[in-house]
């Protein structure tokens, strides 16, 4: 999610239609208009659900505290999950996946809190002002203030039943989200990039905070802030340089209302006026709209106040009026995408999300307005390499690579993660996912990938956070889409996603928007695990279907890590066992060799997995001749069979 000032230039900005750049249509399989997803009965704790090639294995619910409050970003270490929470990180222990158990709820209200680890380190983030250097409640008051934190907090979770800050690392426009970056070359520290959306800070309150134009040497406007953290002392971290990855960029373009948005626009606008509301031009599009609250109720309260009154009056209101216009213009004017249409990028800009691949020295960062292609060789020294822009995008959001590197998926946060993006009259390119392959380094576009379903007005719902799910040879995702549910996709070819897997609830409430649905999702060590916004932590699981095999499944399940973080995307890496090489012949055949190669195939390994020492080894050669049979039919697909029987051939040496 993204705060108010961006979410208002957003919308002003979406008002503006221009040409798509990308003509791809999403493949989005069977009709969405047709999906069983849609209108399922609304609910807190029992909403209709459905699933579809999938099993929830766990539904845990948000401890008293922070149950109601927002379930943000998720972490991974040993047996144990961290979710972020707006009040303050949540620890599962999930060694019975089937069975989540609360570990440790620690009170520290910030936003969004999302959390990251790495050993005996939590990292979390605080962008609000809300946030206090104490972790206490109740924020702080002052509008400068030295108890105000907002950046990454530092934790020592050697216990991790008793979370211990070391460090509060102060940023100057606070930490929205950040990554956690391994660099391969440095064992002795830690780097993290942090990505902060709003505004910049007061030097009264942070030294060396500057709101100057971006060509100043000082400004920290279009500037990504980097934080070293010694490995041998925690405590000493602290901002070590400050990036400017957007210099040089345009303004990015954009697309106007969906059909549903224009519906449910006019009839806001039309019970405004009926209420006798605030309506004024926006400056980006020249329509009507609704003026902000935030915008009217100080106003009305100076206007009260100059005539020694505390409570606003009808004649208030009546000289208010005239002044609403002056103050929208000046939001739009100070806001994150002010700058639009005039050809150079907006001052305001900053990115959202940056996910690191450290064993390819690569970063994707999803930046607002523009996906952005980084070498993070230096990791201090960020450089790009390719930045892309597309009028189907509102707002790109987070970054994905596949396995080998060779493409890359944003997805698109149209409407902020707050709003109804994927109904009937919302276009299937917007608020979607947009595929990549990268080639020399440059990013090219291949297509659009959206959930194939219609959600109600009621339930807030687009593209989010999502990782990949180690089937071997291929590239499989699964993905949040808030109160959408979670999608599980194939894109191992980049110009024909399709969904192969799916679980969904029915709106938090029939009647009214109230926020809800998965935030981010991410398989970690045979499980699938999604933060639910309003009602807790799901685990779900895969199971087999036309689309994927048993012998995948317990493939991917062979893949395990101490610790994730999903932004910092590792390597996957398949140990050598008969599973690998079944889900290869499984492949094969889905593929469509010939059923006799395949038969032969896996006769050869049955007889391998029963066998030992040199009958195994003979079973195993034999196999590795058959597995020729097939490479008419896929060639590469045959080597990467071949090498996985080598491999169980070496073991049994």
């Amino acid at each position: 999610m993204f705060p108010f000032s961006s979410r208002a230039a957003m919308a002003g900005a979406a008002l503006v239609a221009l040409t798509a750049c990308a003509k791809a249509k999403p493949n989005t399989g069977a009709s969405p208009a047709t999906d069983p997803r849609n209108n399922l009965k609304a609910g807190l704790l029992d909403a209709a659900e459905y699933t579809s090639n999938m099993k929830v294995l766990a539904k845990a619910v948000s401890p008293k505290g922070f149950l109601g409050i927002t379930n943000s970003d998720l972490a991974f270490t040993g047996n144990y999950v961290i979710q972020g929470n707006y009040n303050g990180p949540v620890v599962w222990d999930i060694s019975n996946p089937s069975s989540p158990q609360l570990v440790v709820a620690y009170e520290c209200p910030a936003s969004q809190n999302d959390v990251s680890v790495y050993k005996n380190l939590m990292f979390m983030s605080a962008e609000a002002q809300n946030g206090r250097i104490d972790c206490k409640p109740g924020g702080v008051s002052q509008p400068v203030s030295k108890e105000r934190m907002r950046g990454v907090r530092i934790f020592d979770i050697s216990n991790i039943r008793e979370p211990k800050l070391v460090a509060n690392v102060q940023t100057c426009r606070g930490s929205h989200t950040h990554t956690v970056l391994e660099d391969p070359k440095d064992k002795e520290n830690l780097y993290i990039y942090v990505s902060g959306s709003s505004g910049i800070r007061s030097p009264g309150e942070l030294e060396g905070c500057a709101d100057a134009t971006s060509s100043d040497p000082n400004s920290s406007r279009l500037r990504i802030e980097i934080i070293k953290v010694p490995l041998a002392n925690p405590a000493q971290a602290a901002v070590v340089g400050r990036a400017n990855i957007f210099a040089g960029l345009s303004d990015n373009p954009r697309h106007g209302l969906s059909d549903a948005d224009k519906e449910a626009a006019a009839k806001q606008l039309a019970d405004a006026r009926t209420r006798g509301g605030f309506i004024a031009k926006n400056p980006q599009s020249g329509l009507d709209q609704i003026v902000p609250p935030q915008i009217v109720r100080p106003m009305l309260d100076s206007i009260a106040k100059a005539r020694g009154a505390t409570t606003p009056n009808a004649a208030d209101t009546a000289a208010a009026r005239p002044l609403v216009q002056n103050a929208l213009n000046r939001m739009f004017a100070n806001a994150a995408g002010a700058g639009a249409g005039t050809g150079a990028i907006s001052e305001r800009s900053q990115c959202h999300d940056i996910t690191v691949y450290p064993s390819l020295g690569l970063a994707g960062g999803a930046c607002e307005g523009h996906g952005l292609l980084l070498d993070i060789s230096n990791p201090v020294a960020p450089v790009r390499l390719d930045a892309v822009a597309d009028s189907n995008f509102a707002y790109w959001h987070s970054a994905t690579f596949n396995n080998d590197g060779t493409a890359m998926l944003f997805s698109d946060e149209w409407g902020g993660g707050s709003s109804p993006k994927c109904r009937a009259g919302d276009k299937a390119e917007w608020g979607a996912n947009a595929i990549f392959k990268i080639v020399n380094k440059k990013l090219v576009f291949q297509s659009y990938y959206k959930i194939p379903t219609y959600q109600t007005s009621n339930e807030n719902c687009v593209a989010h956070n999502g990782s990949l799910i180690p089937i071997p040879g291929r590239d499989v995702m699964v993905q949040a889409w808030y109160q959408g549910g979670i999608s599980v996709f194939d894109w191992t070819d980049p110009t024909k996603p399709k969904e192969i897997a799916s679980f969904d609830r029915g709106p938090v409430d029939s009647t009214r928007m109230v926020s809800g649905g998965s935030w981010s999702v991410y398989w970690y060590n045979g499980s699938i695990v999604s933060s639910e916004i309003a009602r807790g932590m799901d685990v779900v699981d895969l199971v087999p279907s036309q689309y994927i095999s048993q012998n995948e499944i317990d493939a991917a399940k062979t893949v395990k890590w101490d610790q994730l973080n999903a932004q910092g995307q590792p390597k996957i890496v398949w140990p050598p066992s008969f599973s690998l090489a079944k889900a290869f012949t499984d492949q094969l055949e889905r593929k469509g060799c010939s059923a006799s190669t395949v038969s032969a195939l896996r006769s050869q390994i049955s007889a391998a997995e029963k066998a030992n020492g040199a009958a195994r080894n003979d079973a195993l050669n034999k196999a590795v001749t058959d597995a020729e049979g097939a490479r008419g039919c896929d060639g590469a697909k045959v080597d990467m069979l071949k090498k996985s029987l080598q491999d169980l051939r070496a073991l049994a040496m």
